[in-house]
């Protein structure tokens, strides 16, 4: 395959509906449904039709207006970043704009060069020789999936050995709403099922798996876990405040011993009301609600911000400048303490 043939202008529609609350999001049929439109799906999800990959001009003027001028860190070498943004369940209208934020920040900075495509045929060992890391931009469901059972195992493993040879991974928003199971109540007024991951080794590696969310637009109280680390410069050390869908993960998903936190929810100072949404039959026992993290995964690192759903999320510089700091993290150029935060 041509990896330049796959490249893909990715946009962003202007309109973004928020999701029904719930336990999991549940994954569309496969098969298109009638009336979707010729240019793609323009609306906050959709349930089978074709992404829309254009982008709302308005979007990234104001996306382009928080970029920053110059990395962090000095690029060690010439380096590539490959932007998927494919979802096979729930799909996010800020899929394109997250994956122009990662072109224009590399343009901006000279950090990094991008390809952005969305089609998993570009997950191949030879495809991969020319990357230094792969950004997931909000992918959902079995994203690597191909009718051919050994086309799809020959991604993963691409996907897996890519990273564990050194080089890195960085995700937003749903690119931990994969490979799991949807955890819907079999009846009504039944309790929800635990969910379960279907791709144990991606689970780890991207830190854990999706079972609820705080829709958009829910204000969350942010707290700074780690002040020292150079990837939460932009924040103020007190914590920060943002209004997006956030989301939480299953209770054995994600771990402390495993990944280094960043940010997290800022628990404690969330209203009443607001912790009453998260169904009481999964809720976390610990009270641990990690939005920012990375880690090491073989010799390769991954870092992944689990805010990113609205539009309005890239129009901020701290948030901007956070992802900056995390890609160059796993690119390997800005060096970070990545070790657990719990032991």
């Amino acid at each position: 395959m041509n990896p330049k043939a796959s490249v893909i202008v990715a946009g962003l529609a202007a309109a973004l509906l928020s999701s029904p609350a719930g336990l999991c999001q549940q994954t569309p049929a496969r098969a298109n449904p009638e009336n979707c439109p010729a240019e793609g799906f323009t609306g906050g999800f959709t349930r089978g039709c074709p992404q829309r990959q254009f982008a709302n001009p308005a979007d990234i003027s104001a996306m382009m207006a928080a970029l920053p001028d110059k990395p962090y860190a000095a690029p060690k070498s010439l380096r590539r970043v490959l932007v998927l943004g494919r979802a096979i369940g729930w799909v996010h209208t800020s899929i394109p704009l997250a994956a122009k934020m990662v072109e224009y920040l590399g343009d901006r900075t000279g950090a990094w060069m991008t390809t952005i495509t969305y089609d998993a045929a570009a997950i191949t060992p030879e495809n991969l020789k020319q990357y230094d890391a792969i950004f997931l931009s909000s992918t959902t469901g079995e994203f690597l999936e191909d009718p051919s059972k050994a086309v799809t195992e020959l991604r993963k493993r691409a996907l897996l050995d890519f990273v564990k040879s050194g080089k890195g991974l960085a995700g937003i928003h749903a690119a931990t709403d994969c490979y799991h199971t949807t955890g819907r109540a079999t009846s009504a007024g039944a309790a929800p099922p635990q969910v379960t991951g279907t791709w144990p080794e991606f689970n780890e590696m991207i830190g854990g798996f999706f079972k609820f969310h705080w829709v958009y637009p829910t204000l969350i109280p942010v707290k700074i876990d780690d002040p020292k680390s150079p990837l939460n410069v932009m924040f103020p050390q007190r914590g920060y405040e943002i209004v997006d869908e956030t989301y939480t993960f299953a209770q054995d998903s994600f771990s402390r011993k495993r990944v280094h936190v960043l940010t997290s929810v800022n628990y404690d100072k969330m209203s009443a009301e607001d912790k009453a949404k998260e169904p009481a039959a999964t809720r976390r026992t610990d009270g641990d609600y990690a939005l920012s993290y990375i880690q090491r995964v073989g010799n390769g690192r991954v870092f992944y911000e689990a805010h990113g759903h609205d539009e309005k999320v890239y129009f901020s510089r701290p948030f901007v400048l956070h992802m900056l700091a995390g890609i160059q993290y796993a690119l390997g150029d800005l060096a970070a303490d990545d070790s657990p935060s719990a032991k």
